[in-house]
């Protein structure tokens, strides 16, 4: 919420306080979540092997962690939607949530053809 103190330290202090509540609260609530942030531990470390500059580590960490953010900004519109609508349905609250799946399907692909062609690249 915007106030009109001064920013700070507190302020950035405060601020890195609620995005870790906000990944703790999308780690317990969210299986997605914690599956694709097990699949990202497993992948970080291949990215280190597999890479052949600095370059492609930043693409491949990059795409991976572009698939938790997009995780976690899904399970904030899931949650919204849900507060929102409750147990009736609703087209709308339908699209959203759909939306919201069909952008980290897009990541996820975007992974798949990132880390494939890397891989091509280097090995192929």
């Amino acid at each position: 919420m915007a106030t009109g103190e001064r920013r700070g330290l507190k302020q950035i202090a405060n601020a890195a306080k609620w995005s870790m509540h906000g990944l703790q609260a999308t780690f317990k609530h969210e299986a997605s979540f914690r599956l694709e942030f097990y699949l990202a531990i497993i992948l970080i470390p291949c990215a280190i092997y597999l890479s052949q500059s600095a370059m492609q580590l930043l693409t491949l960490l990059a795409c991976v962690l572009f698939v938790l953010i997009l995780e976690i900004i899904n399970s904030a519109i899931e949650a919204v939607v849900d507060m929102v609508c409750g147990e009736k349905f609703h087209e709308l609250a339908k699209r959203a949530k759909d939306m919201g799946s069909a952008a980290v399907f897009l990541g996820q692909m975007l992974v798949v053809f990132t880390w494939s062609t890397i891989i091509y690249q280097n090995y192929g």
